[in-house]
């Protein structure tokens, strides 16, 4: 069975979109707090990678690696604690 080029395309996007779990820019950045300008430049910069959607050439990014990109900027920041004093 020969299959064509565009199903190829479609068989490749959807398992890419259930195994490993890509998002938007668009969605990403608003996970992260910050513009999807923001990723570009991060993309362009080699801080988070993204990858490229086969059939419109979109950046998409990994969950794993949004996940792990907040684990490292919640570790990093210092707790504020929060004192209340009783009378």
């Amino acid at each position: 069975m020969v299959l064509s080029f565009e199903l190829i395309f479609i068989l490749y996007f959807i398992i890419m979109a259930t195994e490993n779990k890509y998002i938007t820019i668009k969605e990403a950045a608003k996970i992260l707090g910050v513009t999807p300008l923001t990723l570009r430049n991060w993309d362009k910069k080699g801080k988070l990678a993204a990858s490229r959607h086969p059939v419109n050439n979109y950046r998409v990014y990994n969950i794993a690696d949004i996940e792990y990109l907040l684990k490292r900027i919640d570790c990093g920041k210092p707790r504020r604690l929060t004192v209340q004093f009783e009378e």
